[in-house]
Parts: C-alpha cells; structure tokens; sequence
C-alpha cells in the first residue's frame, strides 16, 4: 500500500476514515494517553524520596550514592531536552516519543531489580534519557492534533498531568513501600509506559520536518554537557556551599559550554538551539512566563511536604494525599482558561494568574507554628488555580507561536528552560530555607557533636530531640523551619508578583503563530 503523502508532513493529523479537513476523531484518546506519560514522568520525579532511605539501607548506599541515585535522572533529564527535540522533528515526532517510552521502560526494568547503588544510578540514568525524548514530544505533536481552539484544552490536561504526578509520588510511593519491597516503586512504570507505547502506535500520526538537519555531535555534547553541568551545580550547591569547588566547576564549565553552544550554532542555519525563536515576542514572553512561573511552583512543592512531614508530622502517604487540594485548583484552572482566554485574552488571563498565585505565596508564608493543615490546603488551593491560570495559557501561548515545521525543537528549548527554572528555584530557595533554619534553632545547651547534626535539618533536629529527650530542640526546630519557609514563599509572592507586572506589560495582547 502506498503511504498518503501527507502522513509525514507537519500537522497530518487526519485518520483514514476522516474526510480531509476534520479532526482526527482519535486525537482525545491520543491525548490520554499523552497524560498517562506525562503522568509517570510526573511521579517518578518524587516517588523515590519516600523510597529512597528503605533503597539505600538495602543496598549499602552511602549518602554520595543516594544523592546521585536521586540526581541523575533529573541531570540527565534536562541535558537531554534541546536534542530530543530535534531527533523528533528529523525522525518523526511519534517515533522518538515511542523510543522514549520504550528507554523508559527498560530502565524501569532495570530499576526495579538492581542489585547495587551503581546499577540504580545508571538505571535512573536511562530512565532520564527516555524521559527527555517523551516531554517536550508530548507537547510537539500538540499542534498536528488540535486547531487553535482545541489547543489550550490539551495543553492544559498535559499541564496537569504532569502537575498531578508530583504529589501523586509520595501517595503512589508510599501504598507500595506498605505493601510490596522498594522496587516496586519502579515496576509500576512498566505497564503505564507499556501503555502509552501501544497507544503512540496505534492513535498518534506521524509527523516530522522533512528539512530538519542531521543531529551535530559537537551541539549535542556542549548543549548536554553545558545543561547538565548546570542543573548539577545547581543541585549541588546548597548542600556543597556555592564556592565549593566542585560546584564553580561545574556552574564555570557550564557557562563556557552553553556560551561555545551559542557560538557554534549562530553559523548553523537550523540549530539545535534555536536561539532565533526567542526573537518571537509570543514564543520569548510566553516562555519566560512559563519557566519563571515552574520556579515558584517548584519552591512550594519543594517547601511543602518537608513541612507537612517534618512539623505536622504526616507519613508519605498522608502528604501526597493532603496535596491534592492543588491538584483540585489547577484542573479547575485547566479547564476554564481557555473560554477566560477568548474573552478577556492571554496577558490578561495569565497576568491574573500570576497575581493569584503570588497571594497564595503570601498567605502560605504567613503560617505560623501553631497553624494546622487547614490554613496549608486553604494556600495550596490557591495556589494551584494561579498556577492553572498562568501557565496553560503561557505554554499554550508559546506553542501557538512556533512553526509547525519546528514544534519539536521549540517544545525541547520550552521543556528546557521550565526544567532549569524549576531546578533554580529549589536550589536558591532551598539555601534560603536552610540559612534561615540555622540562624534561627536554638541549640544551646546541646553537646558539639549533637547541635552539628541538629542543624542539618529539621528531620535531623528531631531525631536528635528524640534521642536526647529534648522536646524543646523539637519546638525550636519547628519555628525555625517555618521561620525558614515564610521566607522562602515571601520570595515566591515577589517573584511571581515581578512575573506578573512584565507579562502585563510585554506579553503580546493576541496570540500569533508568525509573532
């Protein structure tokens, strides 16, 4: 049979059975399945913090190992986005998102029965190569299933279910850790990924850039190289100091590489980093919107389960569930951005969006010591309708603004500049909550030895109250960390505030593919 020829074009989104010009009557199964990868990535970015000390305690783990076992995917991850969008666009969108599943999977595998630290590193390694092919494709192929009014409807189920999976680890993480042995925390990757590759097969067409240029090994190593020695040194860098030395090498190397990136693709006439994007106001604005916006979401969940674990004294389970109020405003969001979109317009919606979630922030650092999970689910509601409202439109908004010949590496630089955001924000406020947690806990009275390991973290402080009996290190140890995390989401409100007052004022007032 001889292939249609349009089935490799940008934007074929046509079934067989569909006369031309109507909409694939498959592309809302396809979206599910899309959700259910997202999803799974989603999770797995914080399933194995509940996992990780019954891993570490099984498999001789020492603290470096379990850093890296926790690390690696989320280095790998985002070195790899800015390629993985450019393989999509060279070799077809639905056949590298396929291969991203299918790595995935197999380091699901090998995840779940390594027998030592190094084989789980390189396990989690492998599964972070899978899901930099799967990210920003899920989004790229967006464009090919749904016009401009069904669009932001699925960016948003794509936002939320990649938003739903984070505390939806700790839950998921913490039922199997009750039930079954530490690598079922990978195993059940295997028949969601399983899934979502039977279902790119069947229900996802096929698109690709004819034109797209061949993958360069030299912009590949600097732009993996450059991102990953980034988020490296970001992660590293509150626990290390900022002037440790293995961090100036890793934050110097990386501006050297990303800088001889840039260089070498400004003589490239279609790069991997496609820097020439950024100079659509839609696509630049939207984008920064977007990526600034992950900063502060990933503070708050960074922020929230230490609090809800560690002072309000909630097991994993427990904290995943007391989440959910988020998750509740940000599909309430999702689903009504888009009509608030065509009636009021994106810079309004989104600039709305930004305001809401800065309240949040602020009502969130105004807990005090004594407040309850009621006020946190009040603030978490809050925060996940701002969040809804600011970034369906943002991402939607960015989308709309690529060519469809270049959604694949668009979508890559998109995904990367959010995961980079995302990685900032935990780092920077996670130096700011621990200064401010050491400052503040009062340790006088203690032995040497016993108020060094207090001050590492609250968890650490209460285990030295409990070991010495010193229920008041437990009372300071819990007005240091909120002291710390009011502070932090003092920060969040300002930033988002900033955000807010620059999309009002740059973001362009209608969407454009060509803006």
């Amino acid at each position: 049979m001889t292939a249609r020829p349009d089935a490799a074009r940008p934007g074929a989104a046509r079934s067989a059975a569909a006369p031309p010009g109507t909409p694939d009557p498959r592309r809302w199964w396809a979206l599910g399945a899309l959700v259910v990868c997202v999803l799974v990535l989603g999770f797995d970015l914080t399933i194995l913090n509940v996992a990780l000390p019954a891993m570490a305690s099984q498999l001789g783990a020492d603290t470096g190992e379990q850093q890296w076992i926790a690390d690696s995917y989320i280095v790998v991850f985002a070195a790899l986005l800015l390629p993985a969008g450019l393989l999509g666009d060279r070799f077809g969108r639905r056949r590298m998102l396929t291969a991203g599943l299918v790595v995935f999977l197999a380091g699901s595998v090998a995840g779940t029965f390594a027998g030592s630290p190094e084989q789980l590193v390189a396990a989690r390694a492998g599964m972070g190569v899978g899901a930099a092919l799967v990210m920003p494709l899920a989004l790229s192929v967006l464009p090919s299933l749904f016009g401009d009014e069904e669009r932001s409807k699925a960016v948003g189920a794509i936002a939320a279910g990649s938003a739903a999976g984070l505390p939806l680890g700790p839950l998921v993480g913490g039922w199997l850790l009750d039930h079954y042995w530490w690598g079922s925390v990978f195993l059940v990757n295997v028949p969601l990924a399983a899934f979502g590759i039977l279902a790119c097969l069947l229900l996802l067409p096929e698109s690709r850039d004819p034109a797209a240029p061949a993958v360069g090994a030299v912009s590949t190593l600097l732009s993996a190289g450059g991102l990953g020695a980034l988020v490296f040194g970001i992660i590293e860098g509150p626990g290390r100091g900022w002037t440790d030395p293995l961090v100036l090498l890793a934050l110097s190397g990386s501006a050297a590489m990303l800088a001889g990136l840039v260089l070498h693709e400004r003589r490239s006439e279609r790069p991997l980093l496609d820097l020439g994007l950024l100079r659509r106001p839609a696509f630049l604005w939207n984008t920064l919107t977007t990526s600034l916006t992950t900063l502060v979401i990933a503070g708050l969940l960074f922020l929230l389960p230490q609090y809800l674990q560690a002072v309000l004294g909630y097991g994993a389970f427990d904290t995943g569930v007391r989440l959910m109020p988020m998750m509740g405003g940000l599909l309430v969001a999702a689903r009504c951005a888009a009509p608030l979109v065509r009636r009021l317009g994106a810079r309004t919606v989104v600039s709305a969006g930004l305001v809401v979630l800065a309240a949040a922030a602020f009502l969130g650092a105004a807990t005090g010591p004594g407040d309850g999970y009621g006020w946190a689910a009040l603030w978490l509601t809050v925060a996940g309708t701002g969040f809804g409202f600011a970034v369906v439109p943002a991402m939607d908004g960015a989308l709309a603004a690529l060519p469809a010949d270049r959604s694949g590496t668009g979508s890559g630089l998109l995904q990367t500049l959010r995961q980079v955001g995302g990685a900032v924000g935990v780092a920077l406020l996670g130096s700011l909550l621990a200064g401010a947690f050491t400052d503040r806990l009062d340790t006088s009275g203690l032995p040497g030895p016993a108020a060094d390991a207090a001050r590492e973290s609250v968890v650490a402080a209460h285990l030295v109250a409990t070991r010495l009996d010193a229920p008041g290190l437990a009372a300071s140890a819990d007005a240091a960390f909120v002291h710390g995390m009011s502070l932090a989401l003092a920060v969040c409100g300002v930033a988002a505030l900033v955000t807010a007052v620059f999309t009002a004022l740059r973001l362009p007032g209608r969407r454009h593919r060509d803006a």
